[in-house]
């Protein structure tokens, strides 16, 4: 945030990457925001557009231009006009495109549809993309000169699997966001819900957890929030997932100085349960989500086996 700040005030262009759902977008209008131009944020999604319609989209056309321009349209870039305009999905730009971008990023220049006279512009340039763009220009799917020219200024935004620590801080505001949109009071929720949310590797990332808030607090009628829709959205991932990538791939040995053996069924459930237990935070809910059994089976298992080390 601090270098987004100290970048806020030039006129390059900005290009953001991260994996879908991180919050591009909200970051690219906090970068417009803190550079205090007077003209608007302007955002386009340009994923799916031909060379024309991108031309069009962003530059406009005069009339008669193309058989159905029957009026002068001024494009995105006019209304950007001493403020910025958004570029998200800039992987995805045509490759005829990308020369027009380039053309705009150097020159300040551009072309309307039909026009032979150039029109300037001052709007600063913030892109965006979910896509590996130094892999592209490699593989010579994106243009070297304008991946150089759009990395002046270049902000990651880490998976929210990578930065467990803001879930509380994203949860307390999505449930207040969600409850004032519903006109309903913010309810509490129970500390296990952390736990859970905790295990999980949100592939949807930011995204994904306002849609889990939103869903639960439109579902809420009183007491702490229900942690129900939370479980049905996570505790497949979770269960195949997590449990999976993380425990299950391995096998499981025991050593012994330069012996390994086999592990007993049950010295293998103690090893199981105790991995299960240190990937949920010390919650058997969400322990129990990933062995795959309840909560009660799995609370009379740490019992049995808490009474046997005490007897021995």
């Amino acid at each position: 945030m601090k270098y987004l700040e100290a970048i806020a005030i030039t006129s390059e262009p900005v290009l953001i990457t991260g994996e879908t759902g991180t919050g591009k977008e909200l970051l690219a209008e906090a970068v417009h925001k803190v550079s205090e131009r007077k003209g608007d944020f302007i955002a386009v999604n340009i994923s799916g557009l031909d060379d024309q319609m991108f031309s069009d989209t962003l530059f406009g056309h005069v009339k008669g231009a193309f058989s159905s321009a029957e009026h002068h349209r001024e494009g995105l870039l006019a209304q950007a006009a001493g403020g910025s305009i958004f570029l998200d999905e800039i992987g995805d730009l045509h490759e005829t495109s990308q020369v027009k971008l380039l053309r705009l990023l150097q020159e300040r220049k551009y072309y309307q549809l039909g026009a032979d006279i150039p029109k300037k512009t001052d709007a600063r340039i913030i892109a965006a993309t979910n896509r590996d763009l130094r892999q592209m220009v490699n593989s010579g799917t994106f243009r070297a000169d304008l991946y150089y020219r759009l990395f002046t200024h270049q902000i990651t935004i880490p998976p929210l699997r990578d930065r467990k620590g803001d879930i509380p801080l994203l949860l307390d505001c999505f449930i207040h966001e969600a409850a004032n949109t519903l006109g309903k009071k913010p309810p509490t929720y129970p500390p296990e819900l952390l736990s859970y949310l905790d295990a999980y590797g949100f592939p949807g990332n930011v995204r994904e957890l306002m849609a889990m808030v939103f869903d639960a607090v439109a579902r809420h009628t009183h007491g702490v929030l229900a942690i129900d829709s939370f479980r049905k959205a996570i505790g497949f991932e979770i269960s195949t997932k997590t449990a999976i990538n993380d425990t299950a791939k391995c096998t499981i040995m025991l050593h012994n100085g330069d012996e390994q053996r086999m592990p007993t069924l049950d010295e293998a459930e103690t090893v199981l349960i105790g991995q299960a237990m240190d990937l949920a935070n010390g919650n058997q809910g969400v322990a129990a989500t990933l062995l795959g059994i309840s909560r009660n089976a799995l609370n009379k298992k740490i019992n049995r086996r808490k009474a046997r080390s005490h007897l021995i």
